[in-house]
């Protein structure tokens, strides 16, 4: 209890609050109680931080290298540290490449990768690859600008891929929009091969960037290069691909509430990708009320229309009827100019619901509204291998998964199957 004591004054004398401080207080001593056990441990002599975290006192200088966890090892030989190992220990996109150098820093410390990793270790470990600095990305075009936000095609010296910057600007008296602050809660746990990987922040003084993979154009550029004619099996394919990558979130609890072509990311590949989740809500919150300002008004459902506020992921799956239609037919469903002539269209199309069909109207609308959407028979010709495929792979990795040449593409080099290569570099969000 008196070390309790001891160490709770010194954790409260730093700027966390005092829940900030508890936690990072519980973390170290469970990362402590931990190293009592093992005796294949050392730990090095350790001094308590300002927030309460534990630092290196070692009689090394300061050129040597440190290992990240503040332990050193005995008797485990000349293991090596691979970096899929060190992606998931600090939960990193899979297709992130740690530079060599660091790698080697690591066999050298030989850091265990059996213990706890303190948030504070973990954020100085980022810190010594790269992560988190503005140097470590170059801008390259800009590719659009928004309201709070101006997006960059940029170069990552990590990985020497492509990534998109959203350049969020930071006002002095309102801090960062909402909208980031959900977009970055939200997508630093949604990991799946048709969700945009968000690979790094950068917070500054004058602004807040998130570091995205790079995709070439959305889904409503794609159907204008395609003359708005798309090949059937592509319409299949990019429907599949959204709901998939629908069903992981809806699974997770989380609801998109902005589902439309311009948020739907392509590569060139053809790998569709959900994006843009700035109104997204995570449903375990313990409320059945929501905003029913949300969604573009041509994906918005009619109860939300009329005022709705308790909705489920129905606000979601009609997004995805109204998609469908619009990739089939090469116009969209319901272009309503307000929301009275939105729901004049969809009334005049469906029928108006009444009293006693209101319940079973928006869910008879579209037949891919259950549960089993991905197994209806539609789905059947890309074969019975794409439903068993991991969360973070692709679908594009199956030999009876390809695209083929959209009708109304202008440019004769498309190929008849397989990849095409990207006409134009564009990003939206």
């Amino acid at each position: 209890m008196k070390r309790f004591k001891r160490r709770l004054s010194q954790t409260l004398r730093g700027s966390h609050t005092v829940d900030e401080s508890l936690s990072e207080l519980a973390e170290q001593m469970t990362i402590e109680e931990n190293g009592l056990k093992d005796s294949d441990i050392v730990h090095e002599n350790l001094k308590m931080g300002s927030d309460g975290e534990s630092d290196q006192a070692s009689g090394t200088s300061s050129d040597e290298v440190q290992s990240p966890t503040g332990v050193c090892l005995r008797n485990r030989g000349n293991r090596r540290i691979s970096a899929e190992d060190l992606n998931k220990r600090l939960s990193l996109p899979a297709d992130i490449r740690i530079p060599d150098s660091y790698l080697e820093k690591l066999q050298l410390s030989s850091p265990s990768f059996d213990q706890p990793l303190s948030r504070r270790s973990r954020r100085a470990s980022l810190s010594e690859i790269g992560f988190g600095k503005l140097e470590t990305y170059v801008k390259l075009d800009k590719l659009g600008e928004g309201t709070y936000a101006t997006v960059f095609k940029g170069r990552s010296k990590l990985t020497d891929n492509l990534v998109a910057l959203k350049e969020i600007r930071l006002e002095h008296e309102e801090g960062a929009p909402c909208t980031a602050i959900r977009e970055v809660s939200l997508l630093k746990d949604l990991k799946h091969a048709n969700i945009v990987t968000l690979h790094d922040i950068i917070h500054t003084e004058k602004s807040l960037t998130l570091v995205f993979e790079y995709l070439d154009k959305d889904l409503k550029q794609y159907m204008d290069d395609c003359g708005n004619i798309l090949s059937m099996q592509n319409v299949k394919i990019f429907l599949f691909q959204i709901l998939r990558g629908l069903a992981y979130c809806h699974k997770r609890k989380v609801l998109h509430r902005d589902l439309k072509p311009q948020n739907l990311l392509i590569n060139d590949r053809g790998e569709l990708k959900l994006a843009d989740f700035g109104l997204a809500r995570a449903k375990s919150v313990p409320t059945k009320t929501y905003s029913n300002e949300v969604v573009t008004l041509w994906y918005r459902p009619p109860d939300v229309l009329l005022g709705s506020s308790e909705y489920s992921t129905q606000i979601d799956m009609w997004g995805v009827g109204c998609i469908f239609y619009e990739m089939a037919a090469g116009r969209p469903l319901f272009p309503g100019s307000t929301v009275e002539d939105e729901l004049h269209l969809i009334f005049r199309l469906l029928g108006t619901p009444t009293e006693d069909n209101w319940e079973t109207y928006i869910l008879n609308i579209f037949l891919l509204l259950n549960k089993d959407s991905m197994r209806q028979p539609y789905f059947r010709s890309l074969g019975p291998r794409v439903h068993t495929l991991p969360e973070s792979i692709s679908i594009f990795t199956l030999k009876e998964v390809q695209l083929q040449r959209d009708p109304g593409y202008r440019n004769s080099s498309y190929p008849e199957s397989g990849n095409g290569k990207s006409r134009r570099q564009s990003m939206l969000f």
